[in-house]
């Protein structure tokens, strides 16, 4: 090989060194959405048949989870998720038909793993759990876990996590469908 090749294959080894290490810095610069971060949605399943093992929605937990289909129906929705359980996925469906979207489904018994793959993923969400695992998964997000919920009566609960993933998110807890007043009935 003559020396002018040598010089010229690494002239262009350093530039491609180069062009990679530029286009790498490019690829992990945060963009405007993402330094806005995103919403995450939280919700409980709707009202249950009984205490067997996988319970379906009774006739008021079907209509409350067609009213959280219209409160959401004009949000930003980029994914819904639910843990694989009847009530779960019952309560999930009608805002997936409403928005033509499949309902991915997680793993409640790993909420770390689970928030990890929300904010890697820095998607507008709606997730669908239970009364232990919405409060923890609102706090592992950033957000505020708020009070208990009771297990028994409260299906009205609705987290919206806005800011999630930047380190400053806001929680804002709704109620929406019939309401829980935390009487004792």
């Amino acid at each position: 090989m003559k020396p002018g090749w040598i010089t010229t294959l690494a002239a262009l080894f350093s530039a491609l060194t180069l062009a990679q290490a530029c286009s790498a810095e490019r690829d992990v610069t945060p963009s405007a959405a993402s330094e806005a971060g995103f919403t995450v949605y939280l919700v409980r399943h709707a009202e249950k048949t009984g205490a067997e093992d996988d319970p379906e929605l009774t006739a008021d937990g079907m209509a409350r989870a067609e009213t959280l289909a219209e409160v959401l129906a004009d949000e930003p929705i980029e994914v819904i998720w639910s843990s694989d359980y009847t009530r779960t996925r019952q309560t999930a469906a009608p805002l997936a038909e409403r928005l033509r979207m499949d309902v991915q489904l997680y793993d409640a018994s790993d909420l770390p793993g689970f928030a990890e793959t929300l904010e890697a993923a820095g998607e507008t969400a709606v997730v669908v759990g239970h009364s232990n695992t919405t409060p923890a998964l609102s706090a592992l997000l950033g957000g505020d876990g708020g009070t208990p919920i009771d297990e028994a009566r409260e299906y009205d609960r609705l987290y919206v996590l806005s800011g999630v993933g930047t380190g400053s998110v806001e929680t804002d807890i709704r109620r929406y469908g019939a309401r829980y007043d935390g009487g004792d009935n």
